[in-house]
């Protein structure tokens, strides 16, 4: 008994069969997830550390450097990046494709664990890692603002109800903070104050540590109750800092206020965000690789109404940017092709069988072979994806060809004077075979797409298994139900009548036959010229095949820019501050841009403070003429009009290459053993570059023509620092410090470097803990001494040196290499 007989036979099992297809298919297509393409992230995970004050070179040798080298260690490692800033590292480790990222996550974690004991002591905490790739872009923005709230206030509603909230959700790799304005107590001093009593800013620093103190206190043990101790050794604001007491003078208490000034402030006073015009605090979300976008989004926006209920009512909370609104409507558009295509498809094999049951049984095996499909795709791990559709739109073709080859066999049978189901049974017995071998050798042009490697692998081996299966899906349904419907549901030729529709259709067909008779008469008669036409048409594909443009995937207008402003590495906050509203000027001109989102400060990929953000929303595609390549090109000129800034435009690729977000979509990455070598050639690339027609908005991520002071011993001439040189090459030779002088005074490097840590660092000197989030206690001069080299001079803030004394010659000698 062949396979197609057997179901002829049970006619009830098929119908069963057919049912639990039909049914799990429809349940794997609720429960597919929906997304733009199939999973190709890199496991990547990023690594931060921060030591606030610190140069980038300290950064990079004794931060980046211990990590890196344990970082080494690990197995599987693709690429390793590191990028050191002012009191910033950030390393990017990203794995291969193969690699699990959850075990990748385990050995990340050990070697910082092993590399802990190399880095420096005065970490304010040790380096945290997270499973994200910085150059995938967020899926979701989300801004607060407030007319009558502080930001501080603002902040900690976004970083303390929002933000923690947002981490916790499956999915979510970290919430990026914009504009953070978090709470903290700046304690500025003035060097004369202190030069004047004689007391140094380590004295300031112990005092205000030893006055700021949480620490447990015990409990009382009565004979009934039980008491707990408390004590008020927690100060939380400015003013109760203001009294307290660093030191005696002449038997009388010097208090903090008396050496300075203390103010209620933010943690980071050197980075803000806007959202149009408005102060704003962003949250930006980022997925882990290898979750779903949609998933994820969703996740999210449960949440917002709960957080909506907690925040005050004068905090504004919108929806910045929606990644899986593009995806949603993405695969909605392609979900539409498909069904168009079904359509169609239906719609030719009715026009030439004439037949309503005829184009019936064929036609099921249409929506049989893609639901089943779904399911077989759920199993799998798949998603409902652009790519994932369009192989189930290109399979619409593939898997009605065996049920019409089974329903021809079988009406052929029909014809000849069989019986429907004697028809049915001989019919299908004799194609059976063929089906069978048209089914699995169309299946099996697909299989060497499974063995591709890399990213395209990735992208095609869903697409390949998804065509196969449904082949192989339209295959069974060709030889169980198409032959079974037949035998019920065919009438024999005698009893069919044929309308109006039929003959005038048959009219058309016979003028069609008698048209492809002439051309196909033609054509044999003329073989030589055929021959020509064929060798000009393979000629001319191979001619389109070189000079038509190629890429790895097409832009997409997903509505999103993003831009990067950059200005002079010595520009101070206000001054950027000032270039970045007129960069945001003209984007709020631009009549395609919805909204925007502006920052300047270091978050995220912003680590230096001569870099900012643009996130340009543009309106939805039936309310604007240009795709968002179009609307890149329209505002390159006008920013190009700005001066002492430049705007880095970028439509966000689908798929991100390398663990990077960079202020180009093409990045190319100089290495060298020699970091003075490594820069000459830098400088010349960055050049060569330029020049080149075809690029444009070439950058470099290399600053190190930032000006610095250096504490010397002896004049210097010729230091190259602020002038794009190694800041070294002016001191080879000479001491930077007068050490001879300084152990004469008492005074150790250490001590010299750790004073003016404390008064240009900013250094975390105490925390404030409270129960819903903790805030630093910053040390620093008042902002008049901030930009003075030599507001040290007057010895204060050096320890063990009695007051009055003259300072050495290295205090004397501090300058700006401008």
């Amino acid at each position: 008994m062949s396979i197609p007989e057997f179901f002829i036979r049970r006619p009830v099992m098929t119908s069963l069969v057919m049912l639990g297809i039909l049914l799990f298919g429809i349940m794997g297509y609720r429960l597919l997830p929906l997304s733009d393409l199939p999973n190709v992230d890199f496991p990547t995970i990023q690594v931060s550390a921060s030591l606030p004050g610190a140069s980038p070179e300290t950064m990079a040798s004794a931060v980046a450097t211990p990590l890196e080298k344990q970082f080494s260690t690990i197995a599987g490692i693709d690429n390793m990046t590191s990028t050191s800033a002012l009191g910033t590292t950030q390393i990017t480790i990203q794995f291969a494709l193969s690699q699990d990222i959850n075990t990748a996550t385990q050995d990340v974690q050990a070697a910082i664990s092993a590399a802990q004991r190399q880095l420096p002591s005065g970490m304010p905490s040790p380096p945290t890692y997270s499973k994200v790739n910085q150059a995938d872009a967020p899926v979701l923005y989300l801004s607060l603002s407030s007319n009558t709230l502080p930001l501080s206030t603002v902040d900690n509603y976004a970083e303390t109800t929002m933000a923690q909230r947002l981490s916790m959700v499956s999915g979510v790799s970290q919430v990026m903070v914009f504009g953070a304005q978090q709470h903290a107590v700046r304690v500025q001093l003035d060097p004369s104050a202190l030069a004047s009593r004689g007391i140094g800013i380590d004295d300031v620093q112990t005092a205000i540590a030893n006055a700021n103190v949480n620490r447990p206190t015990g409990t009382l043990q009565g004979r009934n109750q039980t008491f707990t101790i408390q004590a008020t050794g927690q100060l939380t604001d400015a003013a109760a800092y203001r009294p307290v007491i660093v030191a005696y003078r002449n038997g009388s208490p010097v208090r903090l206020a008396q050496l300075g000034r203390v103010i209620d402030s933010v943690q980071n006073d050197l980075t803000a965000a806007w959202q149009d015009d408005t102060r704003a605090i962003v949250l930006a979300i980022q997925r882990q690789p290898g979750s779903n976008t949609v998933q994820v989004v969703d996740a999210v926006r449960q949440l917002l109404p709960t957080f909506r209920a907690q925040i005050p009512g004068g905090v504004a909370m919108n929806v910045l940017y929606d990644r899986s609104v593009s995806i949603r409507a993405s695969v909605s558009d392609v979900k539409f092709t498909l069904l168009l295509t079904i359509g169609l498809v239906i719609l030719v094999i009715f026009l030439f069988l004439r037949n309503v049951s005829a184009t019936l049984i064929p036609s099921l095996a249409l929506p049989m072979s893609i639901v089943g499909t779904f399911a077989i795709m759920y199993v799998l791990g798949f998603t409902l994806d652009n790519l994932s559709l369009m192989a189930l739109t290109l399979s619409v073709g593939f898997v009605v060809d065996d049920a019409v080859v089974m329903l021809e066999n079988i009406v052929r049978h029909i014809e000849r004077g069989e019986g429907v189901l004697e028809a049915a049974l001989h019919g299908s017995r004799e194609i059976g075979f063929t089906i069978l071998s048209m089914t699995l050798s169309l299946a099996a042009v697909f299989i060497p797409l499974l063995y591709m490697g890399g990213i395209v692998g990735r992208l095609f081996r869903e697409f390949a298994i998804t065509v196969t299966s449904a082949i192989l899906v339209s295959g069974f349904v060709s030889l169980t139900l198409t032959p079974m419907l037949c035998s019920r549901f065919l009438r024999p030729p005698s009893a069919a009548r044929h309308g109006g529709l039929y003959n005038w259709t048959e009219q058309g067909f016979e003028s069609l036959l008698a048209v492809y008779r002439r051309t196909l008469e033609w054509a044999l008669a003329h073989r030589r010229t055929n021959l020509a036409i064929f060798l000009l048409s393979l000629a001319g594909t191979a001619y389109l095949l070189v000079v038509v443009p190629k890429g790895f995937i097409p832009s997409e207008n997903t509505g999103q820019i993003i831009g990067f402003t950059q200005a002079a590495q010595d520009v101070s906050f206000d001054a950027m501050v000032r270039h970045q509203q007129q960069a945001a000027a003209i984007v709020r001109q631009d009549p395609n841009v919805e909204t925007f989102m502006s920052s300047v400060g270091g978050t995220g990929a912003n680590s230096t403070g001569n870099i900012g953000r643009l996130n340009i929303y543009l309106k939805p595609l039936n309310q604007r003429t240009l795709s968002a390549d179009q609307v890149i090109q329209e505002l390159r000129p006008k920013f190009a009009k700005l001066v002492g800034l430049r705007v880095f435009l970028q439509n966000p690729p689908t798929i991100p290459i390398g663990g990077k977000l960079a202020k180009g979509l093409y990045q190319y990455t100089l290495t060298g053993p020699d970091t003075k070598t490594l820069y000459q050639a830098a400088l010349q690339m960055d050049a060569k570059m330029r020049a080149l027609p075809g690029l444009q908005s070439v950058n470099s991520d290399m600053q190190i023509s930032s000006p610095q002071a250096t504490v010397r011993g002896a004049q210097v001439e010729g230091d190259l620092a602020g002038r794009g040189g190694d800041p070294r090459q002016g001191v080879q030779g000479h001491e930077l410090l007068d050490r001879d002088k300084a152990s004469a005074l008492g005074v150790t490097a250490d001590q010299i470097e750790g004073a003016l840590y404390d008064a240009y660092g900013r250094r975390q000197v105490s925390t404030i803990y409270t129960p819903s989030n903790e805030y630093w206690v910053i040390l620093e001069l008042l902002p008049k001494y901030q930009q003075d080299p030599t507001a040290l001079s007057m010895r204060a803030g050096i320890p063990g040196v009695p007051a009055g004394a003259r300072p050495p010659s290295w205090a004397s000698s501090c300058w700006w290499a401008l």
